[in-house]
């Protein structure tokens, strides 16, 4: 595997690896990584001739009140696991070397942040699609490979590969899970063991609400409120939202009908944890 820190060098050996016919798979992290990320790894590895690994904790994502000082970081077990993968290439940046001027631009996200996480953190999505505009002009891959759990970011993505005319296949990897159907994330490790014991409860409520739905019923509210009940008595989390969307354009909806996302975001003491599922739901 190889290491590159530094934006130019990385471009110029992408360039050659291209210039010789080799397609390019991408996986943007921010380290920390587990079982989720190894699975974006997994796919981009069947599906290319090279996986290249960034890991940069972008300090443009996190708002004023967040983590990202606080925000996890093991470079060497990341290199570790990158390697054990089948990365073949690891981009590890540092702050200086991918923000290295006064920043000139802004880039200001439009559609599809007012809702769900985008809510309640206001120009996070503007930095996520600052850090991925670089990164995809720096790896200039034919794939790019994200975990639905984050959903939103995925449609965000999906809007940006398609405004700004990337060549880039958007690859959309489904939620890996520990045994007991927590979402993996690297914030897990911030529940205390009663709430380890309760976050499974979020997929399980997210359960209740697709049978609902499976069993026929179209009613926003009443689908809504089941889950809010299940969270409210299963955790000691408190809610953020719970909310029924068009998916991927994340519009609102009059009945639930076509493809559409169920997600929710529950703030457990140290931890804020979301989770979804995606239904194609009929008439």
């Amino acid at each position: 595997m190889e290491i590159f820190t530094s934006k130019k060098t990385l471009q110029k050996r992408i360039q050659q690896l291209k210039d010789n016919g080799k397609s390019i798979g991408f996986v943007p992290t921010m380290g920390f990584l587990h079982e989720g990320h190894l699975k974006l790894v997994e796919e981009s590895v069947a599906e290319n001739d090279l996986t290249v690994m960034s890991i940069f904790v972008n300090p443009l994502q996190f708002g004023p009140q967040e983590d990202f000082h606080d925000y996890p970081r093991n470079h060497e077990q990341d290199r570790s696991l990158a390697e054990s993968a089948g990365v073949d290439i690891l981009f590890m940046p540092d702050v200086a070397e991918m923000y290295d001027q006064e920043r000139s631009f802004k880039i200001n996200v439009l559609q599809r942040t007012d809702q769900l996480c985008g809510k309640s953190r206001p120009g996070h999505f503007d930095g996520v699609a600052t850090i991925l505009i670089k990164l995809f002009h720096i790896v200039n891959p034919q794939r790019v490979y994200f975990g639905l759990k984050d959903a939103q970011q995925i449609a965000v993505v999906d809007s940006l590969i398609q405004y700004f005319d990337f060549p880039i296949e958007l690859v959309a990897v489904d939620t890996v899970r520990e045994q007991d159907g927590l979402a993996r994330s690297s914030r897990n490790v911030n529940l205390t063991s009663l709430e380890r014991k309760e976050a499974p409860s979020l997929y399980k409520a997210l359960q209740v609400g697709k049978q609902r739905i499976c069993q026929g019923e179209r009613n926003i509210e009443k689908v809504t409120r089941e889950i809010y009940d299940y969270i409210e008595k299963n955790t000691s989390g408190k809610i953020d939202y719970i909310e029924l969307l068009r998916f991927p354009e994340l519009q609102p909806l009059q009945t639930i009908e076509g493809k559409v996302i169920l997600a929710i975001a529950v703030q457990f003491s140290k931890a804020r944890l979301i989770d979804n599922i995606i239904l194609n739901v009929g008439k």
